[in-house]
């Protein structure tokens, strides 16, 4: 039912409620007034729990959050109106660590209750902010004298990955990067490697040097004795037209090995 009252001029009634409350009434059957909307509920009791970790994050910074929390957190824009914790639980327990969770496929990411688009775009977006932060420390520095920085974007980029991924960095005469290419993936346990391949596209960068990686997703990264047979021929075909072979560094959620360090090159 509508309340009105009479226009200014005409003597015509005006509409000035628009909603009633069905089944809400006085004796005679009018229709009562709602309450301001403000009035009726609470605020959920999520809000003021993302306000605090807001807080906590701006004050104390990322360390001052377990891997939960600052998952909730990047959950918010995505989830404005949800609780997050328990989603961010549940990524955890699903795919194990913080580095994990953002590292997942977007599809496995998917499956977790609350996770759509918006949560993905919101995961691998600082998946891929650290992957580029890390380049920019290697690229414009002698890659052999940055060997840290190198193994930190190496274990960012695929350490976590679920298949094989087998990587190329190709360096100019000064050992600065020309650019860092996956020559291609394979199984959970094996890429196939095409030696001539490789040397071919260093030709074509005109590189005088290259380092090779590639993951173990088992998360043990000893080399196989097919990991090493594949290095010796890339060596050697690299050696015949004279590219430098500096390393081949297998990376993995346990760590990582150097081919060189280990006297394996």
């Amino acid at each position: 039912m509508r309340a009105l009252r009479p226009g200014k001029r005409t003597g015509a009634f005006r509409p000035f409620l628009v909603m009633t409350t069905k089944g809400l009434g006085d004796a005679s059957g009018q229709d009562l007034f709602l309450a301001p909307a403000s009035d009726q509920s609470q605020t959920p009791d999520y809000v003021g729990h993302r306000q605090r970790l807001r807080e906590r994050f701006l004050n104390g910074g990322a360390d001052s959050l377990p891997d939960y929390e600052l998952l909730e957190l990047l959950l918010f824009m995505a989830q404005p109106r949800a609780d997050t914790k328990p989603i961010a639980k549940e990524l955890l327990r699903k795919f194990g660590s913080f580095a994990e969770v953002i590292s997942a496929d977007a599809n496995a990411l998917r499956e977790v209750k609350g996770i759509g688009d918006a949560g993905v775009v919101s995961l691998k977006a600082v998946q891929a902010a650290a992957q580029r932060l890390l380049r920019t420390k290697i690229k414009d520095a002698p890659v052999i004298s940055s060997w840290a920085a190198l193994i930190d974007y190496c274990t960012a980029q695929m350490a976590y990955n679920t298949i094989e991924q087998f990587r190329v960095l190709y360096l100019d005469r000064k050992n600065k990067l020309i650019t860092d290419e996956a020559q291609g993936e394979g199984t959970v346990d094996h890429t196939p490697v095409y030696p001539r391949e490789v040397v071919k596209r260093a030709l074509e960068l005109n590189a005088s040097s290259l380092i090779m990686v590639h993951n173990h997703p088992s998360g043990d990264p000893k080399p196989s004795q097919a990991d090493i047979d594949m290095t010796r021929k890339v060596k050697e075909a690299a050696g015949a037209v004279g590219l430098t072979l500096h390393d081949h560094v297998i990376v993995s959620r346990g760590g990582h090995v150097s081919f060189k360090t280990q006297g394996l090159l």
